[in-house]
């Protein structure tokens, strides 16, 4: 028996609804976010560096757009990645310290955390992480498989991540020896391993939507670059610093520092591949046809660090901002911050838009159409990218758990900034303007009494203590 055929009104209606789905596919953007280790918020030459530059990178900036009054989520890494993640500040997210984990790792997100990459799950992209991790070791409710990433790739220990050479990476949930380091060899750099998976994740979902997590290593802790990199500023330094670090024995690739004699010229050196990898993600992405529909974001993950050699004062890595990692006036939370999206971000802009790591899953709910957590802290800055009318936060906040305890509240222009958290009554709270005193030289708290006051109380009200990281003044009463 012959089946009458489909009418032509049917086949007519199935073909639109197939090309309007086409179409809604396409229009969802492939989001990277790639994220530099203890950049400093002037170390890139398109906000200020002077002393080398950062091709690759100022080409992202003048196709979109630059945030210079963004925030990382904490001073270290392992908070401020989970404000990140999380879409909470210091005083609301899990992790808020480098708490290890043994064998290996650090405390991990709990399971009922929810995570950019599960929220995007959601809305069918798929995720990858290539780089350094820090929220949970492998097996843990916090490893990156657990916490909504299909893929990843580096180091799960951010104290193992501080070497450049190591003993193995992780594969998701397998741990992948590096037999090319053993025995002090050098014939695997990690950053070149990564950002090869990195490049064939792009490759191997360029035609579905995906979100794709670069947390480089680049430039942090030990100075060290591969030697076609050093051949370019070896001897633009002079006097070079010479740091002496561990090179053998107890201690040696497992978190320590190795010894560089060109401290600085090895961080020209670093940041600059960190700029050529930017560059060939790029490339990748128009060379795949893709770029046009891929929203890229850069930042870092905290100010620069003085350790291992590093100079941050040499290269005025702060530009004018005060402070390092650790602190918490600017130079230690305040990081450039790119985004780039063609036709829909204008390109060569910059905002003043006060904003923190915490907005950025909001925003990036609102960017893929999915539902961010309820209870977040964040504000979706889409608004801001489009040239639209944008929310503003009542204030931000942060709390670090080292030295004694830190706190800080930015409420507009003000800028709170709360020493040795643990004296209690006696412990310190200065105040600086933001808008006339942007590296926060003048502390203004005597003559602002009962603005100080309003802002320890927010200081209290947004602190949810916690039983994992009990903050100085929580473990001294």
């Amino acid at each position: 028996m012959i089946k009458p055929a489909i009418p032509l009104t049917i086949c007519t209606s199935l073909a639109v609804i197939s090309c309007s789905q086409a179409g809604k596919e396409k229009a969802v953007p492939n989001i990277v976010y790639i994220l530099a280790d203890d950049l400093g918020y002037a170390d890139l030459s398109c906000y200020g560096q002077k002393k080398f530059t950062t091709p690759n990178i100022d080409r992202l900036a003048n196709q979109g757009m630059i945030f210079r009054q963004h925030y990382t989520g904490c001073t270290v890494s392992a908070p401020s990645r989970s404000c990140l993640m999380t879409g909470l500040h210091t005083g609301h997210t899990p992790i808020r310290g480098n708490k290890e984990w043994k064998p290996e790792g650090q405390w991990p997100l709990p399971a009922e955390s929810v995570t950019i990459a599960e929220m995007l799950k959601e809305k069918g992209y798929t995720t990858g992480a290539y780089g350094k991790w820090g929220l949970g070791f492998i097996n843990t409710e916090g490893d990156p498989n657990s916490q909504g990433f299909d893929e990843f790739f580096g180091y799960n220990c951010q104290r193992l991540a501080h070497n450049y050479y190591p003993d193995h990476l992780w594969h998701n949930r397998e741990m992948i020896p590096l037999h090319e380091n053993d025995n002090g060899q050098t014939g695997a750099y990690s950053p070149d391993l990564i950002h090869a998976k990195a490049l064939k994740f792009i490759e191997t979902n360029r035609n579905k939507p995906f979100f794709m997590f670069y947390p480089t290593t680049l430039p942090h802790a030990e100075l060290l670059a591969k030697e076609e990199y050093m051949q370019k500023f070896r001897g633009k330094f002079e006097p070079e610093k010479v740091y002496k670090g561990v090179d053998e024995g107890e201690g040696f690739r497992q978190g320590p520092y190795g010894s560089q004699p060109e401290s600085r010229a090895a961080f020209a050196a670093m940041v600059t591949q960190l700029d050529d990898y930017v560059g060939e993600i790029m490339s990748k992405l128009n060379e795949l046809g893709i770029d046009d529909n891929t929203i890229v974001i850069f930042a870092s993950d905290n100010g620069p660090h003085r350790e291992g050699g590093a100079d941050p004062d040499f290269f005025d890595s702060n530009g004018p901002l005060r402070g390092y990692k650790r602190d918490m006036y600017e130079g230690g939370i305040r990081t450039a911050m790119i985004v780039r999206w063609p036709g829909k971000v204008k390109a060569g802009t910059a905002s003043d838009h006060i904003s923190a790591f915490w907005d950025v899953m909001p925003t990036l709910a609102d960017i893929a159409g999915a539902e961010a957590p309820e209870g977040i802290d964040g504000i979706s800055f889409l608004p801001e990218l489009l040239g639209k009318k944008q929310a503003k936060h009542d204030y931000l906040y942060w709390e670090f758990h080292e030295q004694g305890g830190k706190m800080a509240v930015r409420m507009g222009n003000w800028k709170a900034v709360k020493l040795n958290v643990d004296k209690g009554s006696e412990s310190i709270t200065e105040l600086y303007d933001l808008s006339a005193d942007e590296g926060e030289t003048t502390d203004l708290a005597a003559s602002n009494p009962d603005l100080v006051k309003k802002m320890e109380q927010v200081m209290n009200d947004a602190h949810v203590p916690s039983d994992i990281f009990p903050f100085p003044f929580e473990i001294s009463k």
